[in-house]
């Protein structure tokens, strides 16, 4: 964990939504700094609120370093440590942690919503201050309750996982056969003739080269696409055949279009790299707009059933695939990302499940190219990429039935997601039961919070006091300067 010349140092990045403070992400701070710093040296129990950026207000409690090693806080963090004898360090956390903590220190912002707050924030937010004991049964209550709901959102995620692990198996079966019945064993046992996907590939290249001869005024000579090198790849089932994305696609991949930032603001939606996941699409009422001439919206309108692929962005969403819908029209596509229009003969959503799958994944960015957090494909790559096709109805009934568990996993993770809300809502609703006395029980023997609130002033009284004095002692007599002759 720890630098052997540093030391960890603790930002807003460590700090979890839970209020958790996570190093799997270390940064440290050069020993000889930390040995120079007097203040932001981080103790078991201390309270950390972030104090600018997008995250001011986010708020952390701090445990101990899990290996005794020392830890600071940076200068964007503010660090609370409260009077031991008066206020539980847990209790000061889930006071600035909770909803009614979080509003009071928003609204000690200063500037812009990217502003922040400052030192005085802690003369602004008012804490509830329970007697002493009382503070340790509520949080033991509080605490109960939090472990019974940590479970239930552990369980939660891993449900969210299994469902990710399962749409995963899904689309891997689906590529290998493995999913459905095949074609040619339907045909086995119904008694009848079906067509293979090499015939189905014999007509679709004999589609792409009269294409190319129909042009007004064809360039050059007509270049039959590369077929795929089968030596490393699997066999596939029976009917099956391998072929390339180039193979079995019209012309060649279209990159979107370039256009300057100032171009952005009104005129035709544009699909952007962030409008898109591999199971997500942004509304086309919410996509940015840009003004584009007559012809740039002829070359780069998207079209019905066309397959877009991510071409650039940082390597975790490289390769990311869309079949355009109609309801996204009409509409242009960015330059980070391409198209390709299918033959006859081709599902497009099979071609877009397979590059989707992890394999498919796999072999459509294996010759990316890499550049800091982010790396690159292009048309060759992309034109390269083997495909195992399947016969035309068996790439349609593997479609249906990815269609119908992705409904399922869908459902699921809906009711995952609503479950995930529910308990959230749920640790705000105990921290405000907890606050207005209503989750441990009173008791009369307790020493009132108003005698705990009067020694807390005495013993900060004198601490300032005794500041004030050590100060005067240490401040040095200023020596009389003898005068200058002229």
């Amino acid at each position: 964990m720890r630098d052997p010349s540093g030391v960890l140092s603790i930002s807003a990045e460590h700090m979890d939504a839970m209020g958790n403070i996570d190093t799997s992400i270390p940064r440290f701070i050069p020993l000889a700094f930390y040995e120079s710093m007097t203040s932001g040296h981080l103790e078991p129990g201390d309270v950390l609120v972030v104090k600018d950026g997008a995250t001011t207000g986010k708020t952390a409690y701090f445990r101990g370093s899990p290996d005794g090693q020392p830890m600071v806080i940076n200068e964007h963090v503010f660090l609370c440590r409260p009077i031991p004898f008066g206020i539980n360090s847990r209790w000061l956390f889930y006071c600035l942690w909770g909803e009614l903590g979080q509003i009071q220190i928003r609204d000690c912002l200063r500037g812009s919503a990217q502003g922040g707050i400052i030192r005085s924030f802690a003369d602004e937010v008012e804490i509830l201050l329970p007697p002493l004991a009382e503070q340790r049964r509520i949080l033991a209550a509080i605490e109960t309750q939090f472990a019974r709901l940590d479970a239930s959102v552990a369980a939660l995620r891993r449900a969210q996982a299994n469902l990710k692990r399962y749409l995963a198996s899904v689309l891997r079966d689906a590529c290998q056969g493995r999913l459905i019945p095949t074609e040619a064993e339907l045909a086995r046992s119904e008694g009848r003739e079906y067509e293979p996907a090499a015939v189905l590939l014999e007509r679709i290249l004999a589609q792409r080269r009269a294409r190319w001869e129909s042009q007004e005024k064809p360039r050059g000579k007509y270049r039959e696409p590369s077929a795929p090198d089968t030596s490393a790849l699997p066999q596939l089932p029976e009917g099956w055949v391998w072929t390339t994305v180039e193979q079995i696609i019209l012309g060649t991949p279209q990159n979107g279009l370039y256009k300057h930032k100032s171009e952005y603001g009104g005129g035709m939606p544009i699909l952007r790299i962030d409008d898109y996941q591999d199971f997500y699409l942004r509304d086309r009422d919410s996509l940015q707009c840009l003004r584009a001439t007559p012809d740039e919206l002829a070359t780069y309108g998207l079209q019905q059933g066309q397959l877009i692929v991510n071409r650039v962005n940082s390597p975790s969403h490289l390769g990311k695939c869309l079949v355009v819908p109609d309801s996204l029209l009409p509409a242009v596509f960015e330059s980070n990302m391409m198209r390709m229009a299918t033959g006859s003969g081709i599902s497009v959503s099979y071609i877009a499940y397979y590059l989707r799958s992890f394999v498919g994944r796999t072999r459509l960015t294996s010759n990316a190219k890499w550049a800091v957090n982010q790396a690159s494909i292009n048309q060759t790559d992309v034109c390269s990429t083997p495909i195992p096709l399947p016969p035309m109805a068996e790439q349609r009934r593997i479609v249906a039935e990815v269609e119908r568990r992705l409904s399922v996993i869908q459902q699921a993770e809906a009711t995952v997601d609503a479950s995930l809300a529910r308990a959230e809502r749920l640790r705000h609703s105990i921290l405000k039961q907890a606050f207005s006395g209503k989750l441990a029980p009173q008791d009369s023997s307790d020493e009132p919070a108003s005698a705990l609130l009067e020694r807390i002033r005495a013993e900060r009284a004198a601490e300032a006091q005794a500041l004030a004095v050590s100060k005067r002692q240490s401040k040095p007599r200023n020596a009389r300067q003898p005068k200058t002759e002229a």
